[in-house]
């Protein structure tokens, strides 16, 4: 069954082949015989009640420098579709809360991944404290004197933006560093948010693990471990992807979150694992797809489709066609 699939994304230019999830979620579209819309978050217009993207059709391929083609403009009523995949990367600002808003007047005729409300309602850092037993000790707040106490209960904490991405802004910051006070006065400028300050977890060291969910059901994992002198474990920042085998504990947080992201239709999440705590419940534009193929020899696109395309039938009445 061929869909018509609309892609909010990043520009196509910009983009690594071999990493990106976007890339292979496309691929893995035309594959199947869907037809690919490419727009990006500003080509969208909400008009008359309607909503509208400045789309380009557009072809893809597995061939650096060369892997899209794309047709000509044209703006066309997203209704109209069958599937809109929301992929672009955050940060999660008032634009991205605004593309949500939009989106969310299409959930009566048009799928969209991740649900635009539930995206909405779950950022990264905050989704998890609904999950408080399998995090770490954590605090998000603006009160100086709330993160010096924490300091002083805990000694070694990391600081972090709560709306960051990436590992950007994320400071480890140990019991004898004097840079505290500053990086609040940084902090401070920077952000109009809360701070998240967590209790350092030196297993981080052994590896960040990102698992990814589908249809909150554990597909596979990757470990991402940090560059040496460096905190952090994302791959923005040069951390390491390495194989990764899932343990008993990491399946029981999953399936401890599984049926809330079922139950949301966060049909692709990316979930962070240091040690035995969740750090983050990734909704936006979960990654590591790509590495995980590579690792376990498995295509982790093919289930987020065929969750998709289950997903779709249901919504319209229809048994999904293999």
């Amino acid at each position: 069954m061929s869909l018509a699939v609309a892609i909010q994304m990043d520009p196509m230019e910009g983009i690594n082949i071999e990493t990106d999830s976007t890339f292979a979620l496309a691929l893995e579209a035309e594959r199947r015989g869907h037809a690919l819309f490419h727009y990006l978050p500003q080509d969208l217009a909400f008009r008359h009640g309607r909503v509208f993207a400045r789309v380009r059709p557009m072809n893809v391929r597995e061939k650096k420098g060369d892997h899209f083609t794309f047709g000509t403009a044209q703006s066309i009523d997203l209704a109209t579709l069958d599937i809109v995949l929301m992929r672009q990367d955050p940060p999660f600002d008032m634009a991205y809360i605004t593309a949500t808003h939009l989106l969310e007047h299409l959930m009566e005729t048009t799928l969209v991944v991740n649900n635009p409300i539930e995206v909405r309602n779950a950022p990264e850092k905050l989704f998890v404290t609904h999950f408080a037993e399998l995090m770490p000790p954590t605090l998000i707040t603006s009160d100086r004197q709330e993160i010096l106490a924490f300091r002083k209960e805990h000694g070694d904490i990391v600081l972090k933006p709560l709306f960051g991405n990436g590992g950007r802004g994320v400071f480890h910051v140990g019991p004898g560093d004097e840079n505290l006070n500053a990086l609040l006065e940084l902090f401070t400028e920077l952000y109009r948010e809360p701070i998240v300050v967590q209790r350092y977890l030196p297993e981080v060291r052994n590896g960040d693990k990102r698992i990814v969910l589908v249809d909150g059901t554990v597909v596979g994992a990757i470990n991402r471990v940090p560059a040496a002198g460096e905190a952090r474990s994302n791959l923005h920042v040069g951390g390491k992807a390495e194989k990764a085998q899932l343990n008993d504990h990491d399946r029981l947080i999953c399936e401890s979150i599984g049926e809330t992201l079922r139950e949301r239709g966060l049909l692709f999440v990316g979930i962070d694992v240091i040690g035995k705590w969740i750090t983050e419940i990734n909704v936006t534009s979960p990654t590591g797809i790509r590495e995980i193929g590579r690792f376990d020899n498995i295509s982790v696109e093919a289930k987020i489709w065929d969750a998709i395309e289950t997903r779709h039938a249901a919504m319209h009445g229809e048994e999904r066609r293999k």
